[in-house]
C-alpha cells in the first residue's frame, strides 16, 4: 500500500537534544570549576542525578511525564502559557533550577546560592546556543515533501517545542504539527496520532512514524495502527524486546528510499 504521510518526532530525530544538553551541562560545570574550584566532572554527574531525582519527586511530575517534559528541559524551559499546569510548572521550575545547582555545589562543600543561580542561567543560555540539526535533516525533509505530506509529532511544553521548531528553521517543511502540550495528550497514546492524521486527512494505514524513542514513537505508532514504525537508532539507544520497530535505521538519509519501497 502506498504511503501518503510521514510523521516525524523532533528531539533526537530531527534536532540534537540529549547530546546538546550534556554539552551545555559540561560548559556549565567548567564555569563552576573556574568560579570556585569545583570538580567539573563530578558536578556534571551530580547535576544529572540531583536534577532527575528532584524532577521525579516534584509536584509537577505527573504533568511533565504525561506530556513528555524531561528534567533537562525543566532546567531551561520558560513554560509560558495560561494553563494551570504550565503556571504551576513555571513557578516550580524557577526554584528547581537553582536548587539543583546549589545542591550539587553543597555536596562538594562549596555552598553558594548566588553562583548556583548564575550557573542555572548559564545552562539555559548554552542549551539554546548549542542547538543544532541532526545530519541530513533538511535534505531528507525536502526530498520527502516533494512526494508526501510531512508532519511533526512531538512531546513537550507548547512554547519550548515551538521555540525549538522556530530556531531550527524546520517549521516550513511540515504540513501539520502536533505538540503534546497543545493537544492535552502525548505519545505513546494513540489519540495524538489520530488527531494529527485527521489534520492531514490521511488514514493510519497510509502513514509511517519516524522517531528515536521505542517507548513513545515506535510503541505509539503501533498503538495507533500506522503502516510502519521506523526507529532511528541514535548513539546510546538500546533495543527492547517488548517493542519491535518495522524498520531500524542509523540516519535520516535512509528514509526516502525506505518509504519509496513500501
Amino acid at each position: 500500500m502506498a504511503i501518503d504521510a510521514i510523521l516525524f518526532d523532533l528531539d533526537d530525530t530531527l534536532i540534537v537534544d540529549e547530546v546538546v544538553s550534556r554539552e551545555a551541562l559540561a560548559s556549565t560545570a567548567k564555569k563552576a570549576s573556574m568560579a570556585c574550584g569545583a570538580d567539573a566532572i563530578r558536578l556534571a554527574k551530580d547535576v544529572h542525578r540531583i536534577g532527575s531525582g528532584l524532577w521525579r519527586e516534584g509536584p509537577c511530575h505527573p504533568y511533565t511525564k504525561g506530556i513528555g517534559i524531561s528534567f533537562h528541559e525543566c532546567l531551561w524551559g520558560r513554560f509560558e502559557g495560561d494553563a494551570p499546569e504550565l503556571t504551576a510548572l513555571r513557578n516550580w521550575a524557577v526554584r528547581y533550577r537553582v536548587e539543583v545547582f546549589a545542591t550539587a555545589l553543597a555536596e562538594q562543600e562549596l555552598p553558594d546560592e548566588d553562583l548556583a543561580e548564575k550557573l542555572s542561567e548559564h545552562f539555559s543560555f548554552e542549551r539554546r546556543r548549542l542547538q543544532r540539526l541532526m545530519p541530513d535533516a533538511v535534505e531528507t525533509l525536502v526530498r520527502l515533501k516533494a512526494t508526501h505530506q510531512v508532519a511533526l509529532l512531538t512531546n513537550g511544553a507548547p512554547d519550548l517545542q515551538r521555540e525549538k521548531i522556530a530556531s531550527s528553521g524546520l517549521g516550513s517543511y511540515f504540513d501539520a504539527i502536533a505538540v503534546s502540550g497543545e493537544r492535552g495528550v502525548g505519545k505513546p497514546k494513540p489519540e495524538i496520532f489520530e488527531m494529527l492524521l485527521a489534520d492531514l486527512g490521511v488514514s493510519a494505514d497510509r502513514a509511517v512514524m519516524v522517531g528515536n524513542s521505542l517507548e513513545r514513537d515506535i510503541a505509539g505508532a503501533t498503538n495507533a495502527k500506522l503502516a510502519a514504525a521506523i526507529w532511528i537508532q541514535v548513539p546510546g539507544s538500546e533495543e527492547r524486546a517488548e517493542v519491535v520497530p518495522h524498520h531500524t535505521i542509523r540516519g535520516l538519509h535512509e528514509i526516502p528510499a525506505l518509504v519509496a519501497g513500501m
